[in-house]
C-alpha cells in the first residue's frame, strides 16, 4: 500500500525564532488531500544519552533541575551534539563532563525521537562499561548531582512516576532487555575518542 496517502509535501518555510539554543520554524505543507496546512516545530542538532554500567551492576544517573518542568528530574547522562560532532565523541564527552566517568568499552544501542509532534530531535543511545571515575568538567551554569542505582531501583522509579523523563524511560527498557539477553549489543574497546566527523551508526 505504501505511505503516499500519509506524506505531507513541504512548500515553504518561515523562520520564527533563532535563539542561542532553539530554532523554531513554520512550514507550509501540502496534505495528502491536496489542501495546505502549517506545521510549527523546533529544529534540533540531535543528542546522545549514555547508559553507564558499573562493575557492580549499578548504573550512573543524574538529578538535574529542568526549568520547563519546574522540577528536579532523574535522568541518564545526556547532551546535545556540537556542529559536526561524531555521536560517540559526544557520548564520551558528555559522560566525562557531567559525571567524571570515562569508559573502556562502548556499544551503540539505537535511536529515539522524543518529541515527534514538535521537533526533529533524535537521541542516540549508547552503553558504556569498564568505567573509571575522574573529575567532572561541568559547563558554567550547570548544576547536577551524580548518583548510582540498581536497574531494579530504576525500574521501580519508572513505575512509580519518580522517573518521567522520556529518554530515561526508554533507556531503562533497553537496559532491561540487554541484561535479560533479549537484545544484543556489539561492544567495542575504545582507547581514544574517534575523530570528529567519523561515520556514526
Amino acid at each position: 500500500m505504501g505511505d503516499a496517502h500519509l506524506i505531507e509535501t513541504p512548500l515553504s518555510r518561515t523562520e520564527l525564532l533563532r535563539g542561542s539554543f532553539l530554532h523554531v520554524v513554520r512550514d507550509t505543507v501540502r496534505l495528502p488531500s491536496g489542501d495546505q496546512a502549517t506545521r510549527e516545530y523546533v529544529l534540533h542538532p540531535g543528542a546522545v544519552m549514555v547508559i553507564g554500567l558499573l562493575d557492580d551492576g549499578r548504573v550512573v544517573l543524574e538529578r538535574q533541575y529542568r526549568h520547563p518542568m519546574q522540577a528536579v528530574m532523574i535522568e541518564f547522562p545526556a547532551g546535545k551534539l556540537d556542529a559536526g560532532e561524531d555521536s560517540l565523541v559526544c557520548a564520551q564527552r558528555e559522560l566525562l563532563e557531567e559525571t567524571g566517568y570515562s569508559a573502556r568499552e562502548w556499544a551503540f544501542a539505537g535511536r529515539l525521537a522524543p518529541t515527534v509532534a514538535y521537533s526533529d530531535e533524535t537521541i542516540d543511545i549508547w552503553f558504556a562499561r569498564g568505567l573509571t571515575l575522574g573529575e567532572r568538567q561541568l559547563d558554567d551554569g550547570e548544576f547536577l548531582d551524580v548518583f548510582t542505582a540498581t536497574p531494579a531501583e530504576l525500574r521501580a522509579w519508572c513505575f512509580s512516576g519518580d522517573v518521567i523523563d522520556c529518554k530515561t524511560l526508554v533507556g531503562s527498557m533497553w537496559l532491561q532487555n540487554v541484561q535479560s539477553g533479549e537484545w544484543q549489543l556489539a561492544w567495542e574497546t575504545t582507547m581514544a575518542a574517534p575523530v570528529a566527523g567519523a561515520p556514526t551508526p
